[in-house]
């Protein structure tokens, strides 16, 4: 029981095992070098400079993940592929998928989407196109860049990311 309550108080600031998001270990020593601490001081910029870095998007999903809400990561990223599909059949299962997975009131992965939007998305994915998603993928990208986005830039996993980069910047100028 101790053991699980651990588990469930292991917050953000306390996470350092970013394993998750770096490359295969017998592609990190190549590829980590790549990671410039300008690069990762842009992604304090803004979200958009972040989410759409080779490794500030997974950065931060384990960051989310140590929140407890990947959520909304998970939905965003499920979006982009959906907008993606070219045939109707596939945009139909897709579009099922993800409202039981997301939009669902009581869905396993539930989002935080008001009554309105909620149910707008519902009409429009009964003849899904590739827009059916995006008035609930823009509330979801807006509540992460108000809401997740400040808390991801001032945690102790963003710091450390910030930090090593600065570190390895340091050790190829020497």
């Amino acid at each position: 029981m101790k053991t699980r309550l651990g588990c469930l108080s292991n917050k953000s600031d306390s996470y350092n095992d970013f394993s998750e998001f770096l490359p295969p270990a017998h592609e990190t020593t190549a590829r980590c070098l790549k990671l410039s601490t300008d690069e990762v001081v842009r992604w304090s910029e803004s979200f958009d400079q972040l989410i759409s870095h080779k490794y500030g998007l997974p950065a931060f999903r384990t960051f989310l993940k140590t929140e407890f809400s990947d959520e909304n990561i998970e939905f965003w990223m499920a979006c982009e592929e959906y907008k993606k599909l070219k045939s109707s059949t596939k945009l139909l299962s897709k579009a099922n998928k993800i409202f039981k997975e997301f939009i669902d009131v009581q869905a396993p992965r539930e989002i935080n989407l008001d009554y309105r939007t909620r149910e707008r998305t519902k009409q429009s994915l009964a003849d899904p196109t590739p827009n059916s998603l995006n008035e609930a993928q823009a509330k979801i990208y807006s509540l992460m860049e108000k809401d997740s986005y400040p808390r991801f830039l001032r945690s102790k996993m963003y710091q450390d990311i910030v930090n090593r980069a600065h570190a390895q910047g340091q050790r190829r100028s020497v």
